[in-house]
């Protein structure tokens, strides 16, 4: 361990360096050696996801569009107009006026529908998680070296 890094945190985070966190450490490291803070949370995401979490993704995309909708609702007049006009004057029914069949599939994608999307939120939540440690890392970056600059400035200050 340098003496750079020890007196580095005790001055700008008043810190001993054995008491920041990883995050914290991370960016005295890039202030160290002055490179910037570059992640891309995007891609430790889309990396970091299963075939299970694709999957469910993509079925909460298509659940919650336009196309989804309208597709239910097409879906849905079908049904109606097959049971209760054309199938009626065959004499040929297969789910009579209260369509309790129909009811019981839109029971059962109401319940599987509900808990795919809410995964989905839960997975879009992580990412928001890794966004606000990134965004977080940068602002500390980005305050330290405004505290260096505002050192330098007094220690000009004081020379002249």
């Amino acid at each position: 361990m340098s003496v750079d890094r020890r007196d580095l945190a005790k001055r700008v985070l008043r810190r001993e360096w054995d008491r920041l966190t990883a995050s914290e450490r991370h960016v005295l490291e890039h202030v160290l050696a002055r490179e910037p803070i570059t992640r891309d949370t995007n891609k430790e995401y889309r990396d970091a996801r299963t075939f299970g979490a694709r999957a469910s993704d993509a079925i909460a995309s298509f659940g919650g569009s336009w196309g989804f909708v309208l597709g239910f609702i097409a879906c849905l007049v079908v049904w109606v107009a097959l049971n209760s006009f054309l199938l009626v004057r065959a004499r040929e029914v297969f789910d009579p006026f209260p369509y309790i069949l129909l009811n019981l599939f839109l029971s059962m994608v109401a319940a599987l529908q509900a808990p795919i999307i809410l995964m989905s939120q839960n997975r879009h939540n992580e990412k928001d998680r890794l966004d606000a440690g990134h965004d977080y890392e940068v602002n500390l970056k980005s305050e330290i070296e405004i505290r260096s600059l505002h050192e330098k400035l007094d220690d000009l200050r004081e020379r002249s």
